[in-house]
């Protein structure tokens, strides 16, 4: 480029020009212009007449290409710049993890808070129908359990859609699947009604059957609440797949308070025992599910008009729900061989393992929070238009680390409370004595289930859901058999809660290696 340059104009600066770029960050492909100097040496060339003549001045200024080590310098500034703003970009998703995992950390305890408040109400009454409790909660809890595929169809079926901006696609399928949940609610209704009481009798087995009373009570009056159960957490789910979490969150808290007043007026005060119990918890999941309708329902979207799936949304509803349906199936048939072994070797046996699963429940479900991150921001950075693996392999590793630390703390804690203050739950000595034998393999099973709900929550965004089904169907057969053999060999309440913590472990490891490994999910681009 020639510039004239007059006598009069001022002196020319030695200093390099600034030459500005404008760049494209393709962290997360949005356009971030950023002004950056590049040195450029310039070549004067000078016309210079005698001493005593005043003339003109004129000069080119021509750039010419940096040199190598210029080059590496400027290389290495857009290099640290492009790390900074997407580390700024990762602060900002962090921020937004956080937003959206507090609130729904909420929702995940306020399920196994009201099974937990039933426990300390019914344990300051009756050691009988705490242990009675233990077969009763299993049923009601343990199967509704199982139909997490359902929720976990619907927010992953919700947010994938998101992300590829199709909203009328998302009205069809949150739609579709309330009626999926509605019809399998009136199912399990019936199901409880017909076969409950067998099925409780065959679980406690022929010593047990002084339980069996007060247990088909609590599922009878607990199985009114099947077709809400199903329809709120579809539509839980929804919301969570819409990245809100503050509405359910509403919902539970409201049903938690009302479930924690239920329990005291019926249980203590009118003294209804485990009956009483049972109808404060049917009543507020009722509430819950209408009042999480109605936060949907104030959105976009339609909730409270149902739609008849056809064939091949069937279909494509079950490519997902069949894998999830064999993981869940596997994780909730350990846990009710756990409680089968523990409850068969005595009534106090049964009464303090009633006391830690329940606890050991509360303290995994703030694990819960990481899985549903992973659930509803992965889509978008592996299937969406700003698609990037590696951010998100940069949201997993977080995810980990926070899960890491969060199991750590709720060990400490989760161990801490039946360890220093086991009269909560019960009044029995006895009980407390076998509570207080399983406290080391509780801690080592908690301290690792967050960390594996951020892995596992991964795959499901993937939808890598034969290898999730496989690997938890193997866990069970591994852990449950040494469950087995420990309760053969007379090992009974440790023996059962070691089993436990090596079937998490198992989970962990199998998951961190698919996700970890070099030709792993996280690093094939040609998904």
């Amino acid at each position: 480029m020639a510039v004239n340059l007059l006598a009069s104009a001022p002196p020319i600066s030695l200093s390099p020009p600034r030459v500005f770029l404008h760049w494209r960050l393709s962290g997360d492909g949005r356009s971030f212009p950023q002004q950056w100097p590049l040195r450029v040496a310039r070549r004067q060339s000078c016309v210079h007449s005698s001493q005593n003549t005043a003339g003109l001045i004129s000069g080119f200024v021509h750039a010419k290409v940096p040199s190598a080590i210029d080059a590496a310098h400027e290389a290495s500034a857009l290099i640290e710049a492009g790390v900074e703003a997407d580390q700024s970009s990762i602060w900002q998703q962090i921020k937004e993890i956080a937003m959206f995992a507090g609130p729904a950390t909420g929702l995940w305890i306020c399920g196994p808070l009201m099974s937990l408040i039933d426990t300390m109400v019914i344990g300051q009454g009756s050691s009988l129908e705490l242990a009675a409790l233990g077969p009763g909660t299993v049923f009601c809890d343990n199967l509704s359990y199982i139909f997490m595929f359902l929720s976990i169809a619907t927010s992953n079926m919700v947010a994938t859609s998101l992300a590829k901006k199709d909203e009328n696609l998302v009205q069809h399928q949150i739609s579709m699947l309330l009626f999926i949940a509605f019809a399998s609610g009136l199912g399990m209704f019936l199901f409880t009604r017909v076969f409950g009481s067998q099925i409780l009798t065959a679980f406690g087995g022929s010593d047990n059957v002084h339980l069996v009373s007060a247990a088909n009570s609590y599922i009878q009056i607990r199985g009114l609440a099947w077709p809400a159960i199903l329809v709120g957490m579809v539509a839980q789910s929804a919301s969570l797949g819409m990245k809100d979490s503050w509405g359910p969150l509403k919902a539970l808290a409201i049903a938690s308070v009302l479930n924690g007043v239920g329990d005291v007026l019926l249980c203590c005060v009118c003294g209804y025992g485990i009956a009483g119990a049972a109808w404060a918890t049917m009543f507020s999941q009722v509430v819950a599910a209408f009042m999480m309708m109605a936060a949907l329902n104030k959105t976009c979207f339609r909730v409270f008009s149902l739609s008849i799936p056809s064939p091949r949304e069937i279909l494509q509803v079950y490519e997902i729900a069949a894998p999830v349906f064999v993981t869940m199936t596997s994780k909730v048939a350990f846990y009710t061989l756990l409680t089968y072994f523990a409850t068969s070797t005595g009534t106090i046996t049964g009464a303090a393992h009633q006391v830690m699963i329940n606890v050991f429940c509360m303290c995994t479900v703030w694990g819960e929070p990481l899985s549903q991150t992973a659930q509803s921001f992965m889509p978008e950075l592996i299937y969406g238009f700003n698609r990037n693996l590696k951010r998100a392999r940069m949201l997993l590793k977080s995810l980990v680390m926070i899960g890491a630390i969060s199991g750590l703390t709720l060990g400490i804690i989760g161990t801490s409370l039946p360890w220093l203050f086991p009269y909560f739950f019960t009044a029995d000595r006895t009980v407390i004595g076998e509570m207080h034998r399983v406290l080391l393999p509780f801690f080592i099973a908690l301290m690792v289930t967050p960390s594996t709900h951020s892995l596992e929550g991964t795959l499901l965004a993937f939808r890598d859901l034969r290898f999730l089904s496989l690997s938890m169907a193997g866990c069970f057969c591994f852990g449950g058999l040494f469950v087995m053999l420990a309760a053969g060999q007379g090992y009974g309440l440790p023996g059962c809660w070691c089993g436990l913590a090596i079937f998490q472990w198992s989970r962990f490891s199998m998951a961190l290696r698919r996700l970890t490994s070099p030709d792993g999910l996280l690093y094939n681009e040609g998904i």
